[in-house]
Parts: C-alpha cells; sequence; structure tokens
C-alpha cells in the first residue's frame, strides 16, 4: 500500500503526462496543417529515435536492447504503429476534444475485447457503464443522415487499435524493461510512416513545422518517463483515473490554439465517456476476480 505522499507524487507525474502527450498533439496537429501524415510521423521518429536511445541510457537499460525483438514486443510495436497512423491522419482534421475524448474510449473497448476473448466476465455493473461510454462516443461522433464523418471513424478505429495495444502490453514479459518496449514502438512507427510516405508527396521540411515536430518527439518521450514514474511504487487504482485529466487539458489547448470550443451536446458525450470509463477502472480494481486491474495492480 503506497503512502499519501508517494501517491501525490504518482498524480503529480500522471498529469504531467497527460499535459506532455497533449501538448505532442497540438504541436502534430499544427505540424499535420502542413506535412501529410507519413511524412510527419517519419519525421518525428527521426527525432523520437534520439530521445528514446537517451531515455534507455538514462535508465541503464541498453543491455536490454535486445528483448525489443521478442514476438509480443514487436506485435506491440506493430499495433502501436497502427495506432500512431489512425490518430495522427484524424488529427489533422477533426478538433482536438474531440479526438481525445474518442480514443480515451479505449478502456472501455478493452473490456469488450476481454469479454470476446473470454478473458474476463462481466456483471451488469460493467455492462451498463460500457453502454453508458459507447452512447457518449456516438455522441461525440454525431452521425448525420448521411452517415459517420469519416475522421471520426478511424479516430474510433484507432481506440480501437489503443486497446488492443493495451490489452497485448499484458502479454509482455516484466522483464522487459519500459524503456525497450517504447522503443521498439518508435522505430516500428517509423518505418510504417516511411513506407506510407511512399504514396504520399512529400513537403520540404525546411520550415517552422520541422521545429514543432522536434518539440513533439521531446514531449513524448517526457510522457513515457513521466507515466513509468506515475505507476512506480504508487496506488495505481489511484493514479490511473487521472489519465482522464488529458480531456479538460485538450479542451483548453483546442480553445487556445484553435479557438475550438465544445458545444453542449459534446460536453455530454465527453461526461458520458470520462465517467464511465473512471466507473469501470473502479470496478476492475475493486472486484478481486477482474484479469484488468489498472497496470500495476498485479504482475505482468
Amino acid at each position: 500500500m503506497a503512502t499519501a505522499a508517494q501517491n501525490r507524487r504518482g498524480i503529480i507525474a500522471m498529469l504531467a503526462a497527460m499535459t506532455l502527450f497533449c501538448c505532442n498533439d497540438a504541436l502534430m496537429k499544427l505540424a499535420r496543417e502542413v506535412f501529410p501524415v507519413g511524412q510527419a510521423l517519419a519525421l518525428r521518429t527521426i527525432f523520437a529515435v534520439v530521445a528514446s536511445l537517451a531515455l534507455v541510457v538514462f535508465m541503464d537499460d541498453w543491455r536490454k536492447l535486445p528483448l525489443g525483438l521478442r514476438p509480443m514486443v514487436l506485435a506491440r510495436a506493430c499495433v502501436e504503429a497502427l495506432c500512431a497512423l489512425t490518430f495522427i491522419w484524424a488529427l489533422g482534421l477533426l478538433p482536438l476534444a474531440n479526438i481525445t475524448a474518442i480514443v480515451m474510449a479505449s478502456p472501455l473497448l478493452i473490456v469488450l475485447l476481454a469479454v470476446l476473448l473470454r478473458i474476463e466476465s462481466v456483471g451488469w455493473r460493467r455492462a451498463l457503464a460500457l453502454t453508458v461510454g459507447f452512447i457518449g462516443v456516438l455522441i461525440v461522433m454525431r452521425p448525420s443522415a448521411d452517415g459517420f464523418n469519416a475522421a471520426a471513424l478511424v479516430a474510433l478505429t484507432g481506440a480501437g487499435f489503443v486497446a488492443i495495444r493495451d490489452l497485448t502490453t499484458r502479454f509482455v514479459g516484466s522483464d522487459v524493461p519500459s524503456t525497450v518496449v517504447s522503443l521498439t514502438a518508435t522505430v516500428t512507427v517509423g518505418l510504417l510512416a516511411s513506407g506510407m510516405g511512399a504514396l504520399e508527396t512529400w513537403q520540404s521540411p525546411w520550415r517552422i513545422e520541422l521545429a514543432y515536430i522536434a518539440a513533439a518527439a521531446v514531449l513524448v518521450t517526457g510522457g513515457g518517463l513521466s507515466v513509468i514514474t506515475a505507476f512506480r511504487n504508487t496506488d495505481v487504482g489511484v493514479v490511473a483515473g487521472y489519465r482522464y485529466s488529458v480531456v479538460p487539458i485538450a479542451v483548453l489547448i483546442g480553445w487556445l490554439v484553435w479557438g475550438e470550443t465544445p458545444d453542449a451536446i459534446s460536453y455530454a458525450g465527453i461526461a458520458l465517456i470520462v465517467g464511465s470509463g473512471l466507473y469501470t477502472l473502479h470496478r476492475q480494481r475493486t472486484r478481486p476476480d477482474s484479469q484488468l486491474k489498472p497496470e500495476g495492480d498485479k504482475p505482468l
């Protein structure tokens, strides 16, 4: 059981991580106004690999780099690449708050996948929370008579890939450092982006947006380190819920940078997603038979 001071440190680290991740998203959204998705990801990978390698050395994990070639680590990296591809593509077309809220449905999708794969069984409470959460997603996506917005569907697909990634992470051996897992994913994202870039018309990188991408790479690496700090020697069930702080942060950044303000209906959908997600995390934490306790509550 963590002390109050350790939990406070974990909460502060989680809030820092969500702020860094959201600032990364904002910078990538600005870069996407100029660069196609493949080029934007490929350029970020160049800087992110350098930052990730520095983090591996800093954490003294460089001797364990070969563990990144394990099949489960590589499988997770491939799913991570699909997460990045779908998210960055949709990011160029959707308001930051909306896409962030849709992706925050991933904990609900994890439960759904676990039920389908017979990893987890759910009672009526979590079944109701799942239903409420997905109603919230539909409200945020706002289907029209012509159907769903394509970018919103891609964002929801990205949320599905996030769920698969996080579920896959549970099967990565605990002897593989998080820094190695992260570096493997970063390289894989770059490879996929470069392949996609062959189908795009690349723009000259020598512009201010390149600085945005470089800063984004540093921020996303710092965010990863902050998440590790948040879950180290803390009560994970307490800290994990603060992931949802990314939603109000995204709303604030969207308003400051682009003047985007979700309407009342979107706010209602966001509230349903966040509320159902927090309740789902709570039930997974308190149910002794749950196989989906927040990462860190039990060994992988």
